[in-house]
């Protein structure tokens, strides 16, 4: 195995346990286990992986969802392991902390670009070049998101790699000159890395918590009412969205890389 390629289909089946040719067109990734058991149970798939770092499923649509785990490095190995099937496209399903006090818990975020404060994505791009997303893919999106009449923001989000950071107030400062509309820990890399790869990619985020105040720091209880009440419309936009692009055979990619 001596060119990336080689090693990616190598690694993505070893990571996930399912076999290369299993892997659909369209890609939904997540790092929540319960998402990818409502999908088994929604479709009556199999899940791939439940004794590997990652796991996989694929319903009978051609449509496969990956749990990818926390973190950009993760999301950067997995935005590299997919080159050895290159999807049509890629939509990440993550979860978010809002800083606006219009960003409420139960809204959806589409990130108009994403600001590379993780530090994993220099490994892939310079750090001049902004982390986007695949505008076609996220106006897909948007549309189905309005036929459900579900709330959503566009707007900036700053992917970091910390996790224990809301006692900070020099970091919450700097949040707050940034004039981001949310924090998370994985949408920048893989706008960055998906850039890099020639993987067209969007994120849809559904807003958890509210981390800039004391009361609104996601707690184990709060995170639960949340995926109670939000994960299966968070999961159905996913589905509907990349599911209807492929019957339509939309092509997301404008241009040749």
């Amino acid at each position: 195995m001596v060119d990336k390629r080689s090693i990616a289909r190598d690694w993505l089946t070893r990571y996930t346990g399912m076999p290369l040719e299993k892997f659909g067109d369209y890609i939904l990734l997540t790092n929540f286990r319960d998402y990818m058991s409502r999908f088994a149970n929604r479709f009556g798939c199999e899940i791939h992986g439940e004794d590997r770092p990652m796991q996989a499923a694929t319903n009978s649509d051609g449509l496969t969802i990956v749990n990818f785990g926390i973190g950009s490095p993760n999301a950067a190995t997995i935005m590299d392991l997919l080159t050895a099937c290159m999807p049509e496209c890629v939509l990440f399903l993550g979860k978010c902390g809002g800083l606006k006090d219009s960003t409420e818990i139960g809204h959806f975020i589409l990130p108009i670009g994403a600001i590379r404060g993780e530090g994993t994505s220099d490994d892939y791009l310079p750090p001049l070049v902004p982390a986007l997303p695949s505008f076609k893919l996220h106006k897909f999106v948007s549309q189905v998101l309005v036929e459900h009449g579900l709330e959503y923001r566009t707007g900036v989000v700053h992917t970091t790699n910390r996790r224990v950071w809301e006692h900070d107030e020099a970091f919450k400062d700097k949040l707050r000159d940034y004039s981001c509309n949310a924090i998370d820990m994985e949408t920048a890399t893989i706008f960055a890395v998906g850039h890099r790869n020639h993987i067209a990619r969007g994120a849809l985020l559904l807003v958890s918590d509210k981390p800039m105040t004391p009361d609104g720091v996601k707690t184990s209880r709060s995170d639960a009412a949340v995926s109670k009440n939000w994960s299966d419309i968070h999961l159905d936009i996913g589905i509907q969205s990349l599911t209807e692009i492929g019957e339509k055979g939309e092509t997301i990619k404008h241009f040749t890389y």
